[in-house]
């Protein structure tokens, strides 16, 4: 796992391009000096020899100068489809800190990474941005030009302020199926916190997704500390719903152990359905690097090509 970690503060996102550029060269250089070559971007129009490839296919100056035997891939097999899809409700912008990085900003960083990574590789991306509806879905396109446009809306979105927006997931989740004609990877940022009553319904669009053949990567974004542990300091706190502007007074050391045990059996109830319709669910607490969002999806771009 490449160690190449970049600090990241509230002040980095105003160019989110830059930072996001920054991460991915750190990160290529930890590749090549880790055992995992499943990417490489010198070896963009290349894959690694498989026992039975016909041997015409070698590039044998390419085998000089690494002593790793690579074959030739055509057009089509390096081409990827892959949509992001970014929950944008008003839940993601938790921590509400200056000093903390929040859902959001950890999933369009990661988001324009991963783009990063697809524009490098000549696959073609599509960015779709849903809170109750989808707000913004671009065409699927490989262009520098098309790239930049996405990175630019992302860019926008960290700009606006939370407005009590709520999340229809499964909503928009049958919205991308029906949009995305062609078999795809597509990519979730979400924290799945408005799902826990309508786990079937989100489900069940998921499996629109699996049913059209598309590949799915669920990365559930949490804070671990507050979100999973309930880390409160043993005082008096009002908690509000960024979603609904519910408001409750309390003191975390009541409830700490029934929401710490409510919430792992939520989890593990949002993994096992995962696994039961073949969905990668990756957990993502925002105290990790970005690094490892994007050693998680280059592993499964590889299983596809």
């Amino acid at each position: 796992m490449p160690q190449n970690r970049l600090t990241i503060n509230h002040s980095h996102f105003q160019n989110l391009e830059l930072l996001a550029r920054q991460v991915v060269e750190g990160f290529i250089i930890g590749l090549h000096k880790s055992p995992f070559h499943g990417f490489s971007v010198e070896f963009a129009e290349h894959r690694l020899y498989n026992q039975g490839d016909p041997l015409r296919h070698i590039d044998w100056r390419v085998y000089g100068r690494t002593d790793r035997l690579f074959v030739k891939r055509f057009e089509e097999e390096t081409n990827l489809r892959c949509c992001i899809a970014i929950d944008t409700s008003s839940s993601m912008h938790f921590p509400k800190k200056e000093d903390k990085v929040n859902k959001l900003q950890f999933s369009a960083l990661a988001a324009v990474c991963i783009l990063q990574l697809l524009k490098k590789q000549l696959d073609a991306a599509t960015l779709a941005l849903f809170d109750e509806d989808i707000g913004f879905m671009s065409p699927c396109r490989s262009s520098n030009t098309h790239y930049r446009l996405l990175t630019n809306e992302l860019e926008k979105l960290l700009q606006h302020k939370p407005t009590g927006k709520k999340t229809n997931a499964a909503k928009a989740l049958h919205q991308i199926a029906e949009q995305m004609h062609k078999r795809s990877l597509i990519v979730v940022f979400s924290d799945m916190m408005d799902d826990a009553e309508h786990v079937d319904a989100l489900f069940s669009a998921l499996q629109h997704l699996r049913y059209n053949k598309h590949e799915v990567i669920l990365f559930h974004t949490i804070e671990g500390k507050l979100e999973s542990e309930f880390e409160f300091e043993n005082r008096p706190y009002e908690f509000v719903d960024m979603e609904t502007g519910e408001k409750i007074k309390l003191q975390p050391q009541q409830i700490r152990e029934q929401y710490t045990s409510e919430m792992k059996n939520f989890q593990q109830l949002i993994e096992n359905r995962c696994h039961q319709y073949n969905i990668d669910r990756i957990p993502v607490n925002l105290s990790q690097p970005v690094e490892q969002v994007l050693h998680s999806f280059l592993i499964k771009r590889n299983k596809l090509l």
